[in-house]
């Protein structure tokens, strides 16, 4: 026999296990960028139980998961309570390649609906692609009866719906931006041209690789930030942003057909058909109302008083910088902040920055340092 060992001038490399890494996403707002910034201006805050109160898109819950907190993921919107359970609550479950294969085929003795077909056309996809989606999705609630498989595929869907997706949202009918033989300003119309079955590939890989253990048991909920129950060590918010006009940035309506592939059985009931993107029902949030917004804050700050609470926001938001330092020391005894320049996308403030603010009870705290980088200035108030 021969010795393929001895073979080597050099001892074979253990294999080393790669770190998990948060999958990439095109959702506007999401923190992706910006968690080891975070990170980095909280980690020597004493908490071991957080809860991420508005999750979106897992990027933040992810990072603390990845520190080994126990992690409370929660958001109202379904399609992105869906992810946090892919992410955040799913430990060890992922998509196998055969499963992967079977979604993308036929099943003859299912009965197919042909719902996005007949409701879309022309509106986001091409009617092939929302053939596919029909088809797809089906298999996905029919075939992977497994919660976190489905969450894993369910995730893949999402990116590559937005990926296909002019400005990656689904606030107007702009399926012609796709389709418009001229020259381009901006866009991307070869990864718009790609099927979705190759782009379908790409994300479930991106995140059967994200799925970790950390030996904690973290949850995922799909509730009414102030229907929770309090006790959690550190509450972390990311509440939708509005404008020092008063417009809100509306996910529910930025990303209504993620949430109707979601409840793909329910979606039918749940359409506005006088719009002409055939969004869902408006949902009425005060965090999306400027008359409202400010005693959202208020009440969030209260319900949660036993806990430390991270605020991030914008500096050019309502409510203003100087408004939020206020009602945090209303009910916290230390405020500190970090503060980083920040140009978002779709807007074109350049002078806009990223807040993050830090409430909490403990006296004595005479200094904050949070990590020092060329922009970031961390400061007690």
């Amino acid at each position: 026999m021969v010795d393929l060992v001895s073979q080597f001038p050099f001892p074979l490399m253990p294999e080393v296990a790669l770190a998990p890494v948060f999958p990439s996403t095109r959702y506007q707002g999401s923190k992706r960028k910006l968690v080891d910034w975070i990170w980095k201006n909280i980690e020597q805050l004493e908490f071991d139980t957080v809860l991420d109160a508005f999750g979106g898109t897992g990027a933040v819950a992810y990072r603390f998961k990845q520190a080994g907190k126990q992690v409370t993921y929660n958001d109202l919107l379904a399609f992105n309570t869906t992810i946090g359970l892919a992410l955040i609550e799913n430990s060890q479950v992922v998509v196998e390649t055969d499963e992967i294969e079977l979604l993308f085929q036929r099943d003859p003795a299912y009965d197919y609906d042909h719902f996005i077909a007949e409701t879309f056309e022309g509106i986001y996809f091409t009617q092939a692609e929302n053939i596919w989606l029909d088809m797809v999705i089906q298999n996905i609630d029919h075939r992977l009866t497994d919660p976190f498989k489905r969450a894993l595929a369910l995730f893949a869907l999402y990116q590559a719906c937005l990926v296909k997706r002019p400005y990656n949202l689904f606030h107007r009918k702009n399926l012609y931006i796709r389709e418009a033989n001229v020259k381009r300003s901006f866009g991307n119309k070869k990864t718009w041209d790609t099927p979705f079955e190759r782009h379908f590939r790409k994300f479930v890989a991106e995140a059967n690789t994200a799925v970790f253990d950390n030996a904690r048991p973290n949850k995922a909920l799909n509730q009414d930030v102030m229907a929770l129950s309090p006790g959690y060590d550190l509450v972390y918010i990311d509440p939708p942003y509005m404008s020092r006009k008063g417009i809100s940035v509306d996910y529910h309506a930025f990303y209504h057909f993620l949430e109707g592939l979601t409840r793909y059985k329910e979606w039918k009931n749940q359409i506005d058909y006088s719009t002409r993107h055939r969004c869902l029902l408006h949902r009425v949030s005060p965090w999306n109302d400027a008359e409202q917004i400010y005693g959202a804050f208020d009440a969030l700050a209260e319900h949660f008083a036993g806990s430390i609470l991270v605020i991030s926001y914008r500096s050019d938001g309502i409510p203003p910088h100087d408004d939020l330092v206020k009602l945090l020391r209303r009910h916290r005894h230390t405020v500190t902040q970090a503060v980083l320049p920040q140009q978002y996308a779709l807007s074109r403030n350049t002078h806009s920055k990223e807040l993050l603010l830090v409430g909490h009870n403990r006296r004595g705290i005479t200094e904050y340092r949070p990590l020092q980088t060329n922009h970031p200035k961390a400061t007690q108030l």
